[in-house]
């Protein structure tokens, strides 16, 4: 997790960003903004629901952050190229988006 607040800018609001690049071979990047400090958990699934990584269970401080997706599964394995969604959890804040990998 990579923090990318500008120095004395908080976020106003929690936000989700579409992952850069999208489509994407072999990482991207999702961005994410909490206004206050949460402990935050983002998931990626694929088109049947089934959980194919986690990449973050942990309290996050206030701001901007990046997190990278290297198209691998928990176990380490390459995933097939297709659509995944991505999730994230923090307080009651909840919203999905759908990404393409293309190898």
């Amino acid at each position: 997790v990579e923090d990318i607040t500008p120095d004395g800018l908080l976020p106003e609001a929690y936000a989700l960003s579409q992952n850069y690049p999208n489509p994407f071979n072999p990482t991207t990047q999702i961005e994410l903004s909490l206004p206050t400090a949460s402990h935050v958990k983002l998931e990626v699934f694929n088109v049947l629901g089934r959980k194919v990584r986690r990449l973050l269970d942990a309290r996050l401080p206030a701001g901007m952050h990046r997190i990278e997706f290297d198209g691998r599964s928990d176990a380490g394995h390459p995933v097939a190229s297709g659509v995944y969604f991505y999730r994230v959890k923090a307080n009651d804040f909840v919203v999905s988006r759908k990404m393409l990998l293309i190898k």
